[in-house]
C-alpha cells in the first residue's frame, strides 16, 4: 500500500482500477507495456480485485478459522519398536566394509 507522500495507486472501490494504476504498478516492475496490454491488464486486474471484494464481503463469522480447507489425518502407522536386520547379515551383503561399518567413498570421488 502507498504512503500519502507516494504517488501512484489511489484506495477505490471495486471495479475502479484505472489504466494509470496499471501503467504505474508495470513501472514499478519495471515492464514495458503496449497499449494492447495496458488495456488487457486493467480489464483483468479488474475482474480478480473485483472477485477479491466479493469474497472479502462473505459474512464468515460463523466459520472457525482454518489452515486446510480438510480435515488432515495422519496416515503412518503407529512407531512402534521391531527386530531390525542382523548386522552381519547385512554387512555381509554390502559391497564395501570397514570397522564394522559400510565403506563409502569419500566426498570428492575417491573410489570404492
Amino acid at each position: 500500500m502507498t504512503g500519502p507522500e507516494e504517488p501512484g495507486l489511489r484506495r477505490r472501490g471495486p471495479g475502479q482500477l484505472s489504466r494509470d494504476d496499471v501503467i504505474h504498478v508495470a513501472n514499478l516492475a519495471r515492464l514495458t507495456l503496449s497499449e494492447a496490454e495496458v488495456d488487457l491488464f486493467t480489464a483483468q486486474l479488474r475482474t480478480v480485485l473485483d472477485h477479491a471484494a466479493d469474497v472479502a464481503a462473505l459474512d464468515l463469522s460463523h466459520l472457525p478459522p482454518t489452515a486446510h480447507p480438510l480435515p488432515v489425518e495422519n496416515v503412518l502407522r503407529p512407531d512402534e519398536p521391531r527386530p531390525s536386520l542382523d548386522r552381519a547379515e547385512v554387512l555381509a551383503a554390502a559391497p564395501s566394509v570397514e570397522d564394522h561399518r559400510f565403506r563409502v567413498p569419500r566426498i570428492g570421488g575417491e573410489a570404492p
